[in-house]
């Protein structure tokens, strides 16, 4: 029964929810069928903000050829077939594409990988359909006339009328700019004109829900929606470059400079020494193509991306790029306990009521409950749902209760209060259930003695390890819907105490001990009772027996920033906190010089997480609002897979560091062999043909076989890297220099002798020094595997990607000298037996010298 979009939907605050739920023919207690979501799909679209369009394979090839040096290359190479040899400016030109046909591959690995992350990512909506089923989709997939249920924590996926509401108060300040949140109503508004902030019985999508629960009818999806028309006018948006891009492309620059003059030095010298003009031009612009590494800040993309898709296999999903480089740089990691440290399984351990029968505490707990049943049992939070199953076993109706007394109105729990309380129909009057932290409710509850002894038992069960929640009531005249929380929360009949317990998750101790060998400090912050959160944390070992490890809200709260910094130190639990205390903590670690990663699920959250170095959001329990804020999230929320996080983004980075480490000891030695050859009286070494293949077939697969490589033993046994360290640090740019320096001194050498033995053509030594070239380049490849460990322990097969791309390279190198259709396009000449091995044991030199380097480092341990 598909009904046509309604004129009246774009002015849906001043009817009444009911008049438009019949109108887009959905019964708001049942949904939409499934039959007719999907018609309506068709029908609208998917409540996707207009993207601008994705760029065409054909122009991310043309954007291959862009780079100023790359055209010129290809202009110098046209007019040499135009006025000589046709032969060789073909082959230039289909290497010249070649190139840019890897580079197009690259890209194209990099978006796919990104593009699954973000589907990963897609925001999900609860929503009521199929005779009333409440379910989770993804909320491209609301259509109008669904039936959205929104909670504290959410971001509003579509444009809703809301006909539900429980204290619902919405942050507009993404649609209106006002900083202060709304609160809303369910009623219609008057006809007349109101603007978006005063249209308050609509939630607008885009918006964050920061207090109370509601339910809506979707009136506009996409593109319809308020925020769908202002992004259509503000177009798309540009991805911004990663810190260590930024910096690799500065150094490119600079670099660029110096491989510029040298190559003007190195035509400049030749065309004084006789040799072509033509020939020394495309020599220069060759080497200039290949030495320039302008493509280094691509290629860290494709690798970040590669490691950002890796990530997922350890349950980390990335959410925003740089946060892979600098997950080897944290320093300590603040998580809370539950269901991270904790398995999020709450059991009802114990149970006690004061002064009243059993039955009256089982008939709070069941009515100051959130949690619903489920076709497969209940679902909400794992207290709420842990409560109602205690309830059950224990012989409570649980079902029969909350029909026989159904909720008047509530007063959801917020951290600052620590309780949340429900009202319910009492004779003529009204009855009020009060649940919370013991702390917070028994201050509010009348009588003595008993108070005190409820207190000292809620401490004792927090000393072993149990979640305490203490549970009261209160009896009044009249409706009660319009008292305040704070006034209608006094003067309470304490009916008892719950006690249920979380145990640690069974990876958690190995994931915390691998944390404190690889120099990570883990510290708990929880809004725990203080016993519990360090019985927990003493179990894990994040605290020690008899450590003064553990610091409250209280006591935070009466900390200045100095105190609190030197604090910070020492404390490795912070229980009773509330958000907005995280702030303070994370800063306090950082005025310390640590790299903080601080995870968080709730709303108050949110700015802590931006506070953090790397704020690591819940994936499966934790808040929309969170999940934005965080730049990595947990999709099992657990902690050990944050230390699997930081173990995987230390893997990355190094490969990184490898593969810039082999791309400018590559192009360092090709520099030296056609700068210092003219200047000790050599004939060019190598024609403008070699450098480019020589270019091609080693800057492509072998580099990017890099980061493939497995994470080196005691990856988690070394502290954690310095975050403003530099990607050339300990003794990188050396590295590329002196191992540069050598393989243009052997490569020299080698063509030395050439000439000098039997008369050799210069051919037979451009041969050699082209073969020695690229077998050096791939014996440096292997030798840098690891930056200490020898190839030898690692072993040949542990990467086997690397491996073949070495494999081939060597086969393709071979076919260019043995193969005599390819001899005359590079103008090679075939090498004798012994000649060959002399081009393997020279580069085995390369592979020698660099174990010797990284031997020398090791005993420097």
């Amino acid at each position: 029964m598909s009904a046509a979009p309604s004129p009246s939907l774009a002015d849906a605050h001043i009817h009444h929810a009911d008049d438009l739920a019949r109108h887009l023919g959905v019964d708001l207690n049942a949904g939409l069928a499934a039959d007719e979501v999907a018609q309506r799909q068709l029908q609208h679209g998917p409540n996707r903000l207009p993207e601008p369009p994705p760029r065409p394979a054909w122009k991310r090839l043309l954007d291959q050829f862009r780079d100023f040096m790359i055209l010129v290359l290809l202009a110098a190479a046209v007019l040499s077939g135009v006025i000589g040899d046709l032969a060789d400016t073909l082959v230039i030109l289909i290497i010249v594409v070649l190139n840019a046909a890897i580079g197009f591959w690259q890209e194209w690995q990099a978006d796919q990988a990104l593009q699954a992350l973000q589907r990963m990512a897609a925001p999900q909506a609860t929503v009521r359909r199929a005779e009333g089923q409440v379910q989770v989709v993804q909320t491209e997939h609301l259509v109008p006339g669904d039936v959205v249920l929104l909670e504290a924590g959410n971001l509003v996926p579509a444009d809703l009328r809301l006909h539900a509401v429980a204290r619902l108060r919405v942050d507009e300040s993404a649609l209106t700019g006002e900083s202060v949140t709304v609160e809303k109503v369910h009623g219609p508004l008057p006809a007349g004109d109101h603007g978006l902030g005063d249209r308050v019985n609509m939630a607008y999508k885009g918006t964050l829900v920061t207090h109370g629960r509601a339910e809506g009818l979707v009136v506009a999806t996409g593109p319809h929606t308020q925020l769908g028309q202002v992004a259509t006018l503000l177009g798309g948006t540009e991805t911004r470059a990663t810190p260590l891009q930024l910096r690799l492309a500065a150094f490119g620059k600079r670099l660029s400079i110096v491989v510029l003059a040298i190559c003007a030095l190195i035509f400049a010298i030749g065309v004084l020494r006789g040799e072509p003009v033509l020939l020394m031009a495309l020599t220069a612009v060759s080497l200039a193509v290949a030495a320039i590494p302008e493509a280094l800040p691509a290629v860290v993309t494709v690798l970040l991306a590669l490691g950002a898709r890796r990530l997922v296999t350890v349950n980390a999903l990335v959410r925003r790029l740089p946060s892979v480089e600098t997950l080897g740089s944290v320093s300590v990691i603040c998580s809370d306990k539950t269901g991270t440290l904790t398995q999020n399984r709450m059991t009802l351990r114990e149970h006690r009521a004061w002064a009243v029968p059993d039955v009256d505490l089982w008939a709070a707990v069941v009515l100051c409950n959130d949690a619903t049943a489920g076709a497969e049992g209940w679902l909400g939070d794992p207290t709420e749902t842990a409560l109602l199953q205690g309830a059950q076993e224990a012989g409570v109706d649980v079902a029969g209760l909350q029909q026989g007394q159904p909720r008047r109105h509530e007063w959801p729990f917020d951290a600052e209060r620590k309780r949340m309380s429900t009202l319910h129909a009492q004779g003529n009057g009204w009855r009020a259930y009060v649940k919370g932290a013991p702390e917070s409710v028994l201050p509010r509850c009348v009588g003595g003695a008993e108070l005190a002894e409820a207190l000292e038992t809620a401490q004792a069960w927090g000393q072993q390890g149990m979640r305490v929640l203490a549970v009261a009531r209160r009896d009044g005249e009249g409706d009660g819907t319009t008292a305040d929380a704070d006034e209608l929360e006094r003067d309470l009949v304490l009916l008892g105490l719950v006690g249920l317990i979380d145990p640690p998750r069974p990876e958690a101790r190995a994931a915390v001990a691998e944390c404190t060998a690889a120099g990570i400090r883990p510290v708990m912050i929880t809004g725990d009772h203080p016993a519990t959160a360090l019985a927990i944390a003493r179990d894990l070992g994040i605290a020690t027996e008899g450590a003064d490890t553990v610091l409250t809200g209280a006591e935070l709260a009466r900390l200045d920033d100095t105190a609190l910094a030197a604090a910070a130190l020492r404390v490795s639990v912070y229980a009773r906190t509330d958000p907005a205390q995280k702030i303070r903590i994370v800063q306090a670690l950082q005025a310390q010089g640590r790299f903080v990663a601080m995870t968080g699920d709730g709303v108050n959250d949110a700015p802590a997480l931006r506070s953090a170095d790397i704020g690591v959001a819940m994936g499966k329990g934790g808040t929309d609002v969170a999940r934005e804020a965080a730049s990595l999230v947990l999709l099992d929320d657990n902690f050990a897979t944050i230390v699997g996080a930081v173990r995987e983004g230390r893997r990355i980075f190094d490969n990184i560091r490898k593969f810039i480490r082999y791309a400018l000891t590559g192009n360092s030695g090709e520099i030296w062999v056609l700068f210092l050859a003219p200047l000790l009286g050599l004939p060019i070494p190598l024609l403008p043909i070699h450098i480019l293949w020589v270019n091609l077939v080693t800057d492509g697969l072998p580099g990017l076989a890099l980061a493939a490589e497995p994470a080196e033993r005691g990856v988690m046994r070394r502290p954690p890297r310095p975050p403003n360290e530099s990607v050339f640090a300990h003794g990188l740019w050396q590295h590329a220099l002196w191992v540069g320096l050598l393989i243009g001194a052997l490569c020299l050498g080698v063509q030395a002798w050439s000439l000098g033995s039997a008369g050799e053509a210069n051919a037979h030594g451009q041969t050699m020094v082209f073969t020695v070239l690229t077998l050096a380049q791939m014996a440096h490849l292997l030798a840098i595997r690891s930056e200490r460990e020898s190839l030898f322990s690692q072993g040949l097969t542990s990467n086997r990607p690397l491996l073949g791309a070495v494999a081939l390279t060597l086969v393709l190198q071979l076919a260019t000298i043995y193969l005599p259709w390819f001899q005359p396009i590079f103008h090679t000449q075939a090498l004798s037996a012994a000649e060959l091995g002399l081009c393997f044991g020279l580069a085995g030199i390369v592979f020698v010298a660099v174990e010797i380097e990284k031997a020398w480092r090791r005993s420097r341990r």
